[in-house]
């Protein structure tokens, strides 16, 4: 929930439908499309566009965008203006980069010497302003402030104007994913082609779907008398609803080309250097609806672990478990299991209040707070509650909750986050504008409990996050690799954010193997020290996974009580401690590629030189003089 109410949000949700076999189709395109947007909205709610063609003419596109929630956008008399399409893409949008403007409106379509393309676009281009400027040196306008936008003037840009003119897409798609590694899910249209293009690294999610024949649909012309036609989108919880079945994920690097014949994978671009993928892990975390599959797992069974795994490293003496509804509702629910505690709700939502992370404007995010939730006291008046949120990110919306069920009557309240803390921005499509702001970063911090109200906090460590990951071999095996120099650095979002002062880009200093990094600098300024004793002054001595100990709240695997730190082994983690890590091996900062973060991922940062890094750790170049 505090992703929701923190201005925390994912840019979008990309959609696409195809229909198989002879065409004209019978296959209502335009309103598949509407359903699978909807089935997206939770990604988006600013603004939704669609655009069809018939896939006779390299010229024949329909455009329908508005702002607003799908269905406001998109009525039966918009959706006969898009019909008589054999094919289509379509887009929800939120903006994390750009404002919120009819303009920035997706898909983009631009006009080209071999035909209009369409493009709809998933992620944030972290080395958008070099590729703004360049296309401006090359006379190119842009007529927004998208950086979707750069992605379709670079398919018509490419290849560049000295060279010959090529119609041949595929090396345009492979030339813009030379250009920019990171970080997009998107889909191009052209003609009667459908291309699906994740990016190198797998950032954010794509997956294909074949829509299966319903009721008396005939099937004459079909190519494959089980196909109606193939859809893509960015998750496959929007099959369900349009008797869609789930087919595969496109890979990270996969360019994937959809005919009204088949599905055919045509290329994989490599990641530079065989660096490891970096899926978002805030997918599995809140951003993705429980029911879609991410890497062969369901989102909903790896929250429900990811409560168990926080019952099992932060158990407390109390009389029910809750959740601030509604993602974090698995785990809370796991949690409950794994506790023998009974799960009853305390807060009811107002379903007709949007999710308000996605008001860019924070007043308008404060006002939705207020109206959210409803108090069921009778459910917990008198009795310790523990509520269950997935994340903490600006601590400014858990306070009002706690304090909400203090005045109906809880005797405690005890916090507990389904994910370890946020320290840093991410430029890769999530909007955390700044360090400044997040509360792992301000002096509230050493007292989250006091700071929000409640009796206690404690978040999920990395280590049981990375347990309920689907593959661990990857950030091992890169382990075992020799040493090698990082990859000159493309990106430049955090350049023009924030500078350090570390020396002109792309700059790739020699930096050490990771076997022969010392732990010391993976483990906080503060060493091993031994827990605290006693419990703080007017608090009373409690026992619970703390050992024996009231949690104050602060990072995964500490204890903070009300008033002062109970200090606790760190257990020899960098992730959730990169200060003094990222000042030793400090290149400059870097937008955020949200890899799995794992024992040996701690390494890792030594690796991937400029450009990418943890969630909850900055990897950076180290400079030449640091000594080791």
């Amino acid at each position: 929930m505090e992703f929701e109410e923190s201005g925390i949000g994912e840019e979008c949700g990309v959609f696409g439908c195809i229909s198989a076999g002879l065409w004209p189709t019978e296959l209502d395109v335009p309103h598949v499309i509407t359903l699978g947007l909807v089935g997206l909205q939770h990604r988006g709610q600013e603004s939704a566009g669609i655009v069809t063609s018939d896939g006779e003419s390299a010229h024949s596109f329909k455009v329908h965008k508005g702002m607003g929630l799908v269905n406001h956008v998109f009525s039966e008399d918009s959706l006969k203006k898009l019909n008589v399409s054999n094919l289509g893409i379509g887009h929800t949008r939120y903006s994390t980069s750009g404002v919120s403007v009819l303009d920035n409106c997706q898909p983009f379509v631009v006009e080209t010497l071999h035909g209009k393309i369409a493009v709809a676009h998933n992620g944030e281009l972290t080395n958008a302003m070099r590729l703004r400027r360049k296309l401006m040196r090359h006379g190119v306008g842009l007529s927004t402030s998208s950086d979707s936008e750069l992605i379709t003037q670079l398919l018509a840009f490419t290849p560049p104007l000295e060279q010959d003119d090529t119609p041949d897409w595929v090396a345009r798609i492979k030339n813009l994913m030379n250009e920019t590694p990171t970080s997009y899910s998107l889909l191009m249209m052209h003609k009667d082609i459908i291309y699906a293009v994740r990016d190198p690294y797998g950032n954010r999610p794509l997956c294909i779907g074949r829509l299966v024949p319903v009721g008396d649909i005939s099937r004459k012309g079909k190519i494959n008398a089980e196909t109606e036609g193939w859809v893509v989108s960015s998750e496959s919880c929007s099959f369900l609803s349009i008797g869609a079945e789930y087919y595969r994920e496109v890979m990270p690097g996969e360019i994937v080309k959809i005919s009204k014949y088949d599905v055919q994978s045509l290329d994989i671009v490599p990641r530079p250097q065989g660096d490891p993928s970096a899926f978002c892990i805030f997918e599995y975390v809140y951003f993705a609806r429980p029911d879609s599959i991410f890497e062969g797992q369901m989102v909903y069974s790896v929250r429900r672990r990811c409560g168990q795994q926080l019952a099992i490293e932060a158990p407390v003496e109390a009389d029910l478990v809750s959740t601030v509804p509604e993602s974090a509702t698995p785990a809370a629910l796991g949690y409950a299991q794994k506790c023998g505690l009974p799960y009853i709700e305390v807060l009811c939502k107002n379903r007709y209040v949007g999710r308000t992370f996605i008001q860019p404007n924070m007043r308008l995010r404060q006002l939705g707070v207020a109206k959210k939730f409803g108090v069921l006291s009778d459910n917990f008046r008198g009795k310790r509650v523990v509520l269950i949120d997935d994340s903490i990110v600006r601590g400014n919306t858990i306070s009002p909750i706690i304090k909400l069920l203090r005045e109906s009557g809880a005797k405690e309240v005890h916090i507990r986050v389904a994910s370890p803390p946020i320290k840093f921005p991410c430029y890769m499509g999530i909007n955390i504008p700044t360090k400044e702001e997040l509360i792992a970063n301000r002096p509230e911090f050493k007292d989250l409990a006091g700071y929000i109200g409640a009796d206690s906090v404690v978040y999920l460590s990395v280590e049981g996050l990375d347990r309920q990951r689907p593959d661990k071999s990857v950030a091992a095996s890169r382990a075992k690799e020799e040493n090698r120099g990082p990859r000159q650095d493309e990106t430049d979002a955090s350049i023009e954010r924030e500078n350090d002062g570390a020396g002109p880009a792309g700059r790739s200093p020699k930096i050490p193997s990771p076997q022969i990094l010392p732990w010391k600098l993976f483990r906080d300024s503060r060493g091993d020290t031994q827990p605290a004793t006693r419990p703080a002054v007017g608090k009373k001595k409690r026992s619970d996974a703390n050992g024996g100990r009231r949690g104050g709240g602060g990072e995964a695997g500490e204890v903070f009580l009300s008033g002062r730190r109970a200090r606790r082994p760190l257990r020899g983690n960098c992730t959730l401690h990169p200060v003094s890590f990222s000042r030793r091996l400090l290149g400059r900062r870097l937008p955020c590629a949200n890899f799995w973060p794992t024992s040996a991922g701690v390494a890792e940062l030594s690796r991937l030189g400029p450009g990418l890094c943890l969630r909850w750790g900055v990897g950076k170049a180290c400079r030449k003089k640091d000594k080791y």
